[in-house]
Order: C-alpha cells, then structure tokens, then sequence
C-alpha cells in the first residue's frame, strides 16, 4: 500500500533516528565535514557530465546573444538613453538619471575600452552610427545577459541536485526570445539581471556551506552574495527586491542556528556577525564607493545641473557657480535667477505662453523649469520704481516690499484669487503687465527664513519666501507636472498654507549687478555625504515623477506573464528593420502553467508527508518533496518580491520590468516539470513510467526548439511583409492581436 498508519513505538524510533542523525550531522559541522548529500548526489561519472552540459548551455547561451549584434546598425528604443549616458561618462559630463549609476559607468567603460570616443549623440531611435565604434557596449551588455543561462543552471541544479531540472531551465532561458532581445542591445536589462542572477546563485552556494562555517569557500560565497547585492542595487533601485530576498534567506538561516542548541551564543553571534559584514557593511561600503566614482569622474556641468541644488552645481567645472564670485547679497535692480529649495523644484520661470481658457484667467504661465535657461531671469524693483539708480544700489531685506520683473517678457510675478491648475486650494501664479505697469497683486513680502527685519538676503545661502501681499498666500513649488499646454514644467502656485517647506522656500542662485563688488562662491560647495544624500532623494522623487503621458501606452503588470504585448525596439513598416521585443510565447506560457502546477504539486505533496504517504521506494521519493517544497518555494518567493510590488506602483510601467521575476519563473519551471515527469512511476509500472518520462522529456526539448526557431525573427530582425503578409517571416505567428510584429 501507498501509506498506512505510523504507531507510536514507530514515531519514538524515528525520532531517536533522526536525533542521532541530527547529532552525526552536527560533529560533523563541528569538525569542517559534510555529509554525503551536502556533497551533492553525483558520481564523478555524473559531475563530469553536469560539467559537459554546463559548457554546452554556455555556448548556446553566448551563441545565441552574440549572433548578429551589430545589426541593425542604429540606434535601438532606449539605446537612445543609456548610450549617450555612457558617452557622458567617457567626456566627464555630468547629467541626471533616476537610476543609480553602476550600469550606465560599466557601459561608459566598455565603450571606452573598446575604442569608442565619446562623440556619439545618440539623439533617437532610428539614428544610424555610422562609422562610430558601438559593438563594445553592446557586445559588453550581450556578454552579461548571455551569463543568466549558465547562472540559472548552476542555480537550479544546486536546489534540485537534478541535471534535467538544470537543463529545462537553461533551456527555457537559452531559447527564451525576449531574453536574447534584451541583452543584445545598450540597455541596464542584462546588467542589472546578471546581478541578481549572481546574488542568488552566490546565496543559494553559500546555502550548501553551512555545515563547513568560516571556511574558505563559505567566506567566498557570504562575500560574493554581497558583491553582487551591491551590484544589483548600483544598477537599478529594483535590486532591492533581492537584497530583501537574500534578507529573508539569511533571516530563516539565522533562526535556525539559534535553535540549534549544540551552538553556544558565542558561535551564534559569530555567524550573526559574519554577515552583517558580508551582506550588510560590505555591500552599503561599494554601493557608496559606487557614487564616490560617479561624482569623481562627472566633474564638468552638463545637462543634470538644474535638477540639483545650487551647492552642488557649484562643484562643477564648467557651471556658471564654480569658482564663480558674484554680490553676497541681494539688491534693487539686480537681475536673479530663483530656485526652489524642493530637490528638483526647479528655477521659477515664465515664457510668453498663456494658461488655457478654463484654467484660471487667461495669463502669462509662471512655472518652475528644471534646466538652466534664459527665460529664468528675474528683475527685482521697489513697489513703485522700475528705473535704475544711481550710485550703489540699496540692498533687500527681510520684510521687504518688492515686485519681480520677467526680463524676457516684462510682466510682474502675480498672483490673485483665481485656483491654481493642478493645486485646486492654492491660487493661480501668473505674469501680469507690461514693462513693469501692473496691479497691487504683483507685490511680494521678502522673508529670510529664521530671520528677523532688517536681516539681508544672501546669495545662494539664505533661504527665502515670498510672501504675497494682497492674498497673504506664500510663493510655492507643487512639484506637480503640468499637461502639454504647460510644457510638462513644475506647477507653481500661492498657497495658503504658510507652513515652511522646502516647496514654500527658495534661494538666489545667479546674482548680476555691476554695481556691487563680488565674492568667491568655493566656501559652498558641499560635503560627499550631502550630495550623495542629494542624490538619492532626487533619483526617488524622479522616479515617482514618472507618470504615463497623454496617448502614452502603459503596461499593466497582468500583462506581462501572459505576454500580452511586447515592445517596438526597431523599426514599423515594411522598409526597415524590426526588431520586436517579445518573449517566446510558448515558453512564458510554459512558465505560467508551471506557476499553476506548482502550486498544485505542493499542496500534494504537503499532504503526502503529512500523512506519512511512503515515497522512498518510488523514483519521485521524499528527496523530490522537499525540492519542490524548499527549493521551489525559495524561486516562487524570488518571483512574488519581483512582480507583486509593481501592482503598488503609481509611476509608467514597461513590459520590459518583468523580465528579473521571469528569471524565477524559469528556474521555477526548471524543477516544477523535472519533479512532475519523475512522478510518472506514479501511475505506470516499469518500464512504461521510463518511457514516458524520457519520451516527455524530449517532447519538451523539442518544443522549446522548435518556437525558437518559429519566433527568432522577433530578436534577429524581419524584413518585408508584416505578420498579417502571408508572404511574411511571421505570417500565422500574430497568435495574439495585441502583439504588433
């Protein structure tokens, strides 16, 4: 029979089995040993030819990412973004993005080591390269992701101890076209997956050590987890979701050592100290040393300057506030540029352009710009005299009356009682008047934040509000972005609410007047640990600021496992090379049944150990059980932290974000189907359950072949008639209406 009830003389000599076991176990670990399944399951016969199919899987994998990779021989989709931020880094040109660095340095580095100058504009897709050197950073990018095959199969075999398991995922991952489009091209993508791939494979090898601690390869192990870690994170704010799978791991490790009672405290805090080092100081000291080389190399001003603080553009060569020297301190008739406090508030600016009929009285925009520009230039005038004055101009203080003039277009910052756009309880800001004639409403109150009356407005150091005099409302950054008719800038509004916040507090950056002697602005330039704090508070309100724009397509997450629609890389028409960025459709569909079955196969199994079914004498036995129960649960965890999270997320999302949780998805797969074809002696006798568990192994193979040679095109470029075309590469293949191939 399958199972029968246990007695209890039965249950009291299993657990006096398992004690001794547990106790030989632990001598063992005592003495640096390891059992004989902590040494894996195989022969050297059977490492030899884990070893065999691990090069095989590494010359499919670099073949197939390699192949074609200077085509098409122009710029491709974000290529646009992130090889001109490589170029940036090789001319020491400093610019903004809402990703940490690391990614975009080591494409920088590859370009430059292979022979690229720099020069490139990388203006849009579509733009050919000409005879500019691009292979290296594509090459560079291709050679990582083409590490996520090997990396997957050394993961999973090290969970399952099964090489089918092993080769089902390096196969899907192989074969996989939407993981080939993504590494061939200058994109994060394939960096960012090699290391998270290179984190979990570096855990789950530290996991195997753990009866041999503090020895040379457990030490290995701890550290590289937490190199990559940092990589991960230095890549994309997304590797936080592996570094809290790794915390997870490391938490359940931990609490299994406290309850085992043969380790003394003294022991345990040592294993607790081991890896706050490996997995906590080590990664935070490179993430930092990560920025510290940013900031070293991006010394020159370039086009990220205005979405920083005037402190920090001071330290950049080339910025019109390094080693710059201009009057200390506000006065009538000088001409300023005003930037609000908000990290990325932007500078206060107006242009000619009206509001819209129905958004408030048809005025001139005031918003607040990003960038450095000349309609950011402002005139400061007493209430009631716009001429200039002879002899040494007066000096603004606090409480001061004044009125600012537009230079570009002479109309006077005002306000009135009319909503603001998009903040319905603040009021409309807007340019009024010609040449400095205007209205009571264009009249501000200069306050210096922590100041008294009489106190003098510094430049770049004092923090200021202005404080409009008919409404009582105060000068504010919203932070909110305006539609097309606005330009896309920052709302500027009036509020009400006279509360200090950065958004109500601004600083005089640029100061002209010839009138007044200058000093030298290098006392402020910062310290590293403020512009790195800077930096990351204006990489998260960046990526928060990123919203879907009018007609703009935005991905949901249920989309992307059933691989509902993909991604234009190149090319529309018939004339040009299209490349479509879409994963092999019977592979995801694959990975999505396996999600299912896995799910099914666990209650089973649970219910099987449960009520003590005997499995040991069959092919799939207690050793499958806790496979799947441990090793599948650790992938299924992996893929639940990389794809629920984006459900929460209020920014634009892409198709292209799911592909870290569809690494999980195919090592899941790898031992979900593995661990069902095993259980065929299930149901069958021997012979028949061999036969059918080869004969379902290679109709997998075979299957996963035979799509990657129906779908290849969609990586490796189609020409000519599109899908609908019976004369097509693709014709019968649109098995979806929303792919666009």
């Amino acid at each position: 029979s399958l199972h029968r009830p246990i007695s209890n003389k039965e249950c009291v000599a299993q657990y006096k089995d398992e004690s001794s076991m547990l106790r030989s176990r632990r001598d063992k670990m005592n003495t640096g040993e390891q059992t004989q399944h902590d040494q894996g399951i195989y022969s050297p016969n059977n490492e030899a030819q884990s070893t065999v199919f691990f090069l095989l899987v590494v010359l499919l994998s670099f073949s197939t990412r390699l192949y074609k990779i200077m085509e098409p021989p122009h710029v491709c989709w974000d290529e646009t973004h992130f090889g001109k931020m490589g170029s940036y880094y090789i001319n020491r040109t400093f610019f903004f993005d809402v990703h940490p660095p690391l990614g975009k340095m080591l494409i920088g580095l590859a370009g430059y080591m292979t022979g690229y100058d720099g020069t490139y504009p990388f203006l849009k897709p579509g733009d050919k390269y000409e005879h500019h050197n691009y292979w290296g950073m594509r090459g560079f990018c291709a050679s990582l992701g083409s590490c996520l095959p090997p990396f997957a199969y050394l993961t999973v075999l090290e969970l399952s101890q099964s090489l089918t398991a092993a080769l089902i995922t390096a196969a899907v991952l192989a074969f996989d076209t939407g993981c080939i489009t993504i590494s061939q091209y200058i994109l994060l993508d394939p960096i960012l997956m090699f290391f998270i791939m290179g984190a979990v494979l570096s855990m789950v090898k530290f996991n195997r050590q753990r009866y041999r601690p503090f020895s040379a390869p457990w030490w290995f192990w701890l550290v590289l987890t937490g190199v990559n870690l940092s990589g991960a994170l230095g890549v994309k704010f997304v590797g936080l979701f592996v570094i809290l799978l790794v915390g997870l791991n490391t938490a359940r490790d931990l609490w299994s050592l406290l309850g085992d009672l043969h380790l003394s405290l003294m022991d345990f805090g040592k294993h607790l100290l081991s890896r706050v080092f490996g997995l906590i100081l080590l990664p935070l000291f490179l993430y930092v040393t990560i920025f510290a080389v940013h900031f070293v190399v991006l010394n020159k001003s370039g086009p990220g300057d205005g979405f920083f603080s005037s402190a920090f553009q001071s330290r950049l060569i080339g910025n019109n506030l390094h080693n710059a020297s201009m009057p200390e301190y506000l006065a009538y008739g000088s001409v300023i540029t005003v930037k609000n406090l908000r990290i990325a508030g932007g500078y206060l600016h107006s242009h000619w352009h009206l509001y819209p009929e129905g958004v408030g009285a048809k005025q001139q925009q005031v918003t607040a710009y990003l960038h450095k520009d000349y309609n950011n230039m402002w005139l400061v005038h007493r209430p009631n005299d716009s001429d200039a004055q002879s002899g040494e101009p007066d000096l603004v203080r606090h409480g001061d009356i004044i009125r600012l003039e537009h230079k570009e277009t002479t109309r006077n910052l005002h306000s009135h009682l009319h909503e603001a756009p998009l903040t319905k309880k603040h009021f409309q800001v807007t340019g009024y008047g010609i040449n400095g004639t205007g209205d009571p409403n264009d009249l501000w109150q200069v306050e210096v934040c922590g100041g008294q009356k009489g106190n003098l407005v510094k430049v770049l150091r004092s923090k200021v509000r202005f404080l409009h005099r008919a409404t009582g409302c105060v000068l504010y950054s919203s932070g909110k972005t305006l539609p097309k008719w606005g330009w896309e800038q920052v709302e500027v509004t009036c509020s009400p609410y006279l509360k200090e916040t950065p958004n109500s507090q601004w600083n005089i950056e640029d100061h002209i007047n010839t009138k007044l002697p200058n000093i030298s602005l290098s006392v402020l330039k910062p310290h590293f640990l403020e512009i790195l704090l800077e930096s990351h508070i204006v990489m998260i309100r960046g990526n928060s600021g990123l919203k879907p724009k009018d007609n703009e397509m935005n991905s949901k997450p249920w989309h992307w496992p059933i691989n509902y629609q993909g991604l234009r890389f190149s090319g529309v028409n018939e004339t040009e090379y299209r490349v479509y960025l879409l994963g092999n459709p019977v592979i995801w569909w694959l990975n999505l049944v396996s999600l299912g079955l896995y799910v099914v196969m666990v209650a089973a199994a649970s219910l099987a150990l449960r009520r003590g079914v005997q499995l040991d004498k069959r092919r799939i036995g207690r050793k499958h059980c806790r496979v799947l129960l441990e090793g599948g649960g650790l992938l299924l965890l992996g893929w639940l932290l990389h794809y629920v999270p984006f459900y929460t997320m209020g920014r634009i999302l892409y198709y292209h974000h799911y592909f870290p949780a569809m690494l999980f998805s195919s090592m899941l797969t790898g031992i979900t189907l593995d661990t069902l074809l095993q259980s065929a002696d299930l149901w069958l006798r021997p012979p028949y359950s061999h036969w059918l568990l080869r004969g379902g192994q290679a109709m997998l193979f075979l299957a996963i072949l035979d799509s990657f040679y129906m779908f290849h095109p969609l990586s490796y470029g189609m020409r000519g008639p599109l899908a609908h075309d019976p004369d097509s590469t693709m014709a019968g293949l649109k098995w979806m209406d929303s792919w666009e191939f």
